[in-house]
């Protein structure tokens, strides 16, 4: 325990502006020399600066340290931006200066302020110099970070875009030059991650990055501006052929196999290219040409380069893809019924559900486009729930309005993708029970494409649908690759033929054979058959004479809303000959 003073000392303050200034009892020296940092007292008189004093910290920064040295490089530059503070007549000022020091540059933050004016003295100014030369250099390395990327220390997006600027900025360039930008997207990374792990990924990133680097030109850029993305930026000096000269440099670095543990993987790409059209051209712009190059470059398989239109299509792509997700949100899009006719007695055996889509800003939005943006977005799974939830939601109602269950089904279709990513089976089971209504009503119809990218998993989903009763059908039959084997293996009841092969079938004896040997072909394997794409009365009446089960067209209806498919169905109950 510490006894605490009985009496405090008497602390008076100083009152009031006028007293609180230097004592002229006190040299300006000393008061100097209690800084610990540089610090130095000016005059100034008839356009002169003057030293009136200074501490060690100043004279050991900006004077010579030794007689008759030779002056400092930057003591010119503190004196001028002195100068320049004392004559804007404000009381003070503050402003950067940047030395080479023996470890790098320093950089100091300055002020320079008045002091009050005795009588008798010239116009005396206070200099002070705080050294942030830590403070920078921790800028500088965070600044780094946010313009690298710490996995391959290359330019990350922004840094990329800072690159380049500075190459159009402060680089030398012909006339005639122009830039190109070049979008380079690693095929099939995922599948190296989802079975080696990420610490795989990350070492073939790097690796890819190095032999990227390697195939530059003096003056190039190389960046990773995504996930598996890398952009280079090229000083185009002979229009696309010097791009396409790049081209081959990359594809040259690539083409040998990367190993990865115990594994050789040879690394697949898709490259995209845009050349600016002039060096004043926004790069920003340029890089977006390229990206949506390179996003057409991995469905062709080709190098692409950027042609006019194409960044509209990719900004009408992202338009259609925020408005479908708000649509399926909020209920915007419909289901459209088309008749399936049974070719033999006109009797309407079904309907397929068709999504259409009609939007405020965009107007009627086709099926082959939304569908194939939300297949490209991940959008295709909730799409395909929402169908098939409404297709049975439909049968129920009819079956309400009717007084009982209604003798006909109706068929939804599903995208492979939603096969590979969605818990189908599940999600018909849901849709059947919250309606109320048998398996054997919803009939799910599939492309080949589906089988042939995973027939295990396939097959799986196949049979677990055939535990809900739902009958399936194989569409667009013929246009893919499937083989007997799986037709006689898999539970599959219905081969759609495609109307490629049904419109022109009595003008194209080949395309007429065709549709005979899927019929023959069907009978044998004791499956039904429905011919697509109808649209005469000779079309319904060959395909009947050939003996072809069900058939849907323009012929019979176009697609109608949920309650116009309720009528047609009503009206033609006690059905009609084709």
């Amino acid at each position: 325990m510490r006894d605490r003073p009985t009496e405090m000392p008497d602390i008076q303050l100083l009152l009031g502006q006028d007293d609180a200034h230097l004592s002229h009892r006190v040299a300006i020296a000393d008061w100097l020399a209690a800084l610990p940092y540089p610090a130095a007292a000016f005059s100034f008189e008839d356009n002169r600066l003057s030293m009136v004093a200074t501490n060690a910290p100043f004279g050991n920064c900006f004077t010579c340290s030794n007689p008759g040295e030779a002056e400092r490089p930057h003591a010119a530059e503190w004196r001028r931006r002195i100068v320049q503070s004392v004559l804007s007549g404000r009381d003070s000022e503050g402003f950067e200066l940047r030395r080479d020091g023996m470890l790098g540059p320093e950089y100091f933050y300055c002020t320079v302020g008045r002091l009050p004016e005795p009588d008798g003295e010239p116009n005396l100014f206070l200099f002070t110099a705080l050294d942030r030369t830590s403070d920078r250099t921790i800028e500088k390395n965070l600044r780094r970070e946010l313009l690298s990327d710490g996995l391959t220390a290359l330019p990350n997006r922004t840094g990329f875009g800072e690159e380049i600027e500075d190459r159009l900025t402060n680089t030398p360039w012909p006339d005639n030059a122009q830039f190109g930008i070049l979008a380079i997207d690693l095929s099939r990374f995922s599948r190296v991650n989802e079975s080696l792990g990420p610490m795989a990924g990350d070492e073939l990133l790097i690796t890819v990055a190095k032999r990227l680097k390697s195939s530059l030109r003096q003056g190039d850029v190389l960046a990773r501006i995504g996930g598996n993305d890398f952009a280079i930026f090229a000083r185009i000096n002979n229009g696309l052929s010097d791009a396409l000269h790049i081209v081959q440099r990359i594809r040259d670095s690539l083409s040998y196999p990367i190993r990865l543990s115990d594994l050789q993987i040879r690394v697949d790409c898709a490259i995209g290219c845009a050349l600016s059209t002039s060096l004043t051209e926004d790069p920003e712009d340029v890089v977006r040409k390229a990206q949506a190059a390179v996003k057409i470059a991995k469905r062709s398989g080709k190098v692409e380069i950027y042609r006019n239109g194409v960044l509209k299509e990719a900004q009408r792509r992202f338009s259609v893809e925020s408005r479908l997700r708000d649509a399926l949100a909020q209920g915007g899009l419909t289901l459209a019924f088309q008749p399936l006719i049974h070719l033999q007695t006109g009797e309407i055996t079904g309907f397929e559900a068709l999504a259409r889509w009609e939007d405020e800003e965009l107007g009627h939005v086709s099926p082959a486009e939304f569908i194939a943006v939300a297949e490209e977005s991940g959008l295709i799974t909730p799409l395909g729930r929402w169908a098939a939830y409404e297709a049975a939601q439909a049968l129920s109602r009819w079956d309400a309005k009717f007084g009982q269950a209604l003798p006909v089904g109706v068929n939804v279709n599903l995208s492979p993708i939603q096969m590979a990513r969605d818990d189908v089976a599940s999600m018909f089971e849901e849709a059947l029970r919250y309606a109320g209504i048998s398996g054997k009503r919803l009939t799910a119809e599939l492309t080949e494409s589906a089988i042939v990218a995973d027939p295990e998993k396939a097959r799986k989903l196949l049979f677990a649908l055939k535990d809900l009763h739902m009958p399936i059908a194989m569409d667009d039959f013929g246009t893919g690759y499937s083989n007997l084997a799986s037709l006689h293996s898999l539970p599959i009841d219905i081969l759609k033929i495609d109307r490629s092969f049904v419109t022109s079938m009595l003008e194209d004896r080949d395309k007429e054979i065709m549709v005979r040997t899927i019929l023959s072909l069907a009978e044998s394997l004791g499956l039904h058959v429905t011919a697509e794409g109808i649209e005469t009365q000779q079309l319904a009446h060959a395909l009947q004479n050939l003996g072809c089960w069900q058939g849907q067209g323009y012929y019979f209806a176009r697609p109608m809303a949920e309650g116009d498919a309720y009528d047609y169905w009503r009206a033609r109950w006690n059905f009609e000959t084709v």
